[in-house]
Order: C-alpha cells, then sequence, then structure tokens
C-alpha cells in the first residue's frame, strides 16, 4: 500500500557572500530581487497557495510597468500580452504549460522570469537533451548508501520535479522534445495524477498545491522526440512568436545587450542603436526571405537568424569596440558576427550571403561602410 512521503525540505541556495554579485549571469530571482520585493510589497490582488505573487503582478513582471509608488518594473518579455497573462493564468490551474517557437524566441527566458516570480526559485530545472535519464525526472539514488542499507529515504536522490512537487514549486523542463519518447512520458503520472510513485519503497510522492511545471520545446526539433498525445493533452500550450516588428525586435536586442554588456563591465556604446538596428534588419530580411520594401526576393540562409542570435552578434562587436576599437560600435564590429550567424553551411549559405550582399547591402543607401566590412570578412 502506497503512503504520502513527507515533503523533501528543499535547502535554501548556499551561496558565499558577494556570490550572487560576482555571478556571470545571476537567477532571474537574484537580478530583479529589488523589482520582485517591491510588487510583493504593494501587491494586494489574491494569490495563488504559494505563489509569491499574485497572477496580476506575475504579469506586470514579465511585461513591465510603473507601480503606485513610482517603482519602475522593467520588461522582461516583449511581446503580445495576452501570451502571458495564459500562461500566468495556465500555471494557476492543475495544467503545466508548455512553451512552444522556433529558437530564439525567448522560451527558457520567460520560463525562467516566471519561474522566479510564482515560486521565488527559478533552479529547480531539467536539461533535456538526447541522453537524459529518467531519473533526471523521477528520482535517483546514492548508489553507496543503497549498496550499504538497501534503498530507503536516506539512499533517494530527488530530481528536481520531485522536490517541487513537495514543496509547493515551479518546476521547469527544457527543450522537452530533446529527450528521449520513454522518458517524457514519465511525466504523464506526474501531470496527471499529481503523484511520483516510488515503487522500490512502496511509498509515493504527492504534489502539495503551487506546483506546476513549465517545458519548453523548439518547433525546428519536430520530428526527433515528438510529444505523446497523451502527454501533450496534459499541458496547455503557448507558443511564442518572433518580434513582430524592427522596432520590437530593435527594443529586445538593445535591451538585452545593455543588461549582458553591464554584467560584463563593457562600456556603454555611444549610438549603437543605428548598428543594432542594422544588424536586426539584415537578419529579418533573410529570415523573412524578402527585403523590408517589399521589393526583392532573397533566398534564407540555413541557420534560424533569431532575436538570440542578434543579441549574440551585438554583444560580441560592443566587445570589439570597447578592447580594441574607440568603444563606438561600428560595421566593421558586427559585420564578423553576422558573418557567423549566417553562412552555418559553408556552401549553400555562402552563396545567399553573396547575393544579399551585392543585390541589396551594396545598393542601400548609408551602408557602404558596412557592405565593405562585410567583404572585408567574407573574403
Amino acid at each position: 500500500m502506497s503512503v504520502s512521503v513527507e515533503p523533501t525540505t528543499v535547502e535554501p541556495k548556499q551561496q558565499e557572500p558577494g556570490a550572487s554579485a560576482e555571478a556571470l549571469r545571476p537567477h532571474a530571482e537574484d537580478a530583479f530581487a529589488a523589482e520582485l520585493t517591491a510588487l510583493a510589497a504593494q501587491d494586494d490582488r489574491p494569490r495563488p497557495t504559494r505563489w509569491k505573487l499574485s497572477p496580476w503582478a506575475v504579469a506586470t513582471y514579465l511585461l513591465g510597468g510603473t507601480l503606485p509608488d513610482g517603482t519602475v518594473i522593467t520588461p522582461k518579455y516583449v511581446g503580445p500580452r495576452r501570451l502571458v497573462e495564459v500562461a500566468v493564468t495556465t500555471l494557476a490551474t492543475d495544467r503545466a504549460l508548455l512553451l512552444l517557437g522556433v529558437p530564439g524566441t525567448a522560451k527558457t527566458w520567460v520560463s525562467e522570469h516566471l519561474a522566479a516570480a510564482v515560486s521565488g526559485d527559478s533552479t529547480l530545472l531539467v536539461q533535456g537533451t538526447a541522453g537524459t535519464p529518467e531519473e533526471a525526472i523521477r528520482y535517483g539514488w546514492n548508489y553507496a548508501q543503497l549498496l550499504a542499507n538497501g534503498p530507503s529515504r536516506d539512499a533517494l536522490v530527488p530530481s528536481p520535479v520531485m522536490r517541487a512537487m513537495a514543496e509547493g514549486m515551479t518546476a521547469r523542463v527544457e527543450e522537452l522534445t530533446r529527450i528521449p519518447a520513454d522518458v517524457q512520458d514519465s511525466l504523464i503520472t506526474i501531470l496527471s495524477e499529481k503523484t511520483l510513485p516510488i515503487p522500490e519503497l512502496g511509498q509515493e510522492v504527492q504534489a502539495v498545491r503551487g506546483f506546476n511545471l513549465i517545458a519548453t520545446a523548439n518547433d525546428r526539433d519536430r520530428g526527433v522526440n515528438d510529444l505523446s498525445s497523451a502527454l501533450r493533452r496534459r499541458f496547455n500550450t503557448v507558443v511564442l512568436p518572433l518580434p513582430e516588428s524592427v522596432e520590437a525586435e530593435v527594443d529586445i536586442v538593445s535591451r538585452r545587450v545593455d543588461q549582458i554588456g553591464r554584467s560584463l563591465d563593457l562600456p556603454a556604446a555611444p549610438d549603437g542603436v543605428a548598428e543594432i538596428r542594422r544588424v536586426v534588419t539584415v537578419f529579418r530580411e533573410l529570415r523573412d526571405g524578402i527585403t523590408s520594401d517589399g521589393h526583392t526576393k532573397l533566398k534564407s540562409p540555413s541557420g534560424t537568424l533569431s532575436t538570440a542570435e542578434a543579441i549574440s552578434v551585438v554583444t560580441n562587436g560592443l566587445a570589439l569596440a570597447a578592447h580594441f576599437g574607440d568603444g563606438v560600435l561600428r560595421a566593421g564590429d558586427v559585420a564578423a558576427g553576422i558573418l557567423g550567424a549566417v553562412v552555418r553551411d559553408p556552401a549553400a549559405d555562402r552563396v545567399v550571403w553573396q547575393e544579399y550582399l551585392e543585390a541589396v547591402v551594396r545598393e542601400r543607401d548609408g551602408w557602404k561602410d558596412f557592405y565593405r566590412a562585410c567583404r572585408e570578412v567574407s573574403v
């Protein structure tokens, strides 16, 4: 007969003094602790059990806004408000949330910030790969104790999902469709029955109120390890789109580059928005297969040319400008990064890039410096 297992205590994250400030990339709950604290202090709306904030405050944390006391909440996600509201509402129900989209649509970013705002802890994470074992989702064993004393609670090593169930927290599973199908299906009982059997002990862990799970999956991975219909029914799916406009994408790239630059102690680049806009324009045109004015059809390269890749290109260019230039972000600082992002297939993509350079970039007013810089690194 199965019996409920006492909730597994989740120990506070152990950090050395000042570790958060020294972390290359602090967790969301650490990086934006002041905003989360301000929201909690002024959040007078109903909160689901064990939630740190109300659904309204969680959405405000992600989308940004100004609180009654004047505190500014910076946007973490730039996109349709309704999608965020649906995602947050899903976590307040008994259905899990699946964030679906092409690479670079901020699935992981949104997942992390949702968990930080809802549970105050975004670290209960399972990273999906082709080699992810079932133990990563269910539980494992301390084999030294197992061999010495046999199966026991002391020998059991809880997974992040098990810990989230026991404590009423939000668990995260990244790249769900990269996980083998038989391992994926170990989530079915967890999501439908809200219980995790431990047959070796004749026990189970029952999820307490507040538990839920956020998974992310890549549109481009369809056919790798498709979700079974039984598992897909356990999720409410929210598709995160690419930014609708150039302005929206420039805003996203600018914000993230600024955040990353400050964490790396890179100097702010004056007038860097012009180059950011140029990078975004190139990526969008090649991604869409047509120029922004709609006059010229283009071949698209094999890569995704996502917003995340644009952020990487600009960040690298900012580092070049800071360490090997005059600190001003210029065409020559981003040209090599764009080439590396576009030309993934040395044969086919190089042809696409050369045609774009000659047919579009060369003839575009005000882009002569960019054309020369790209030609130099393309030789």
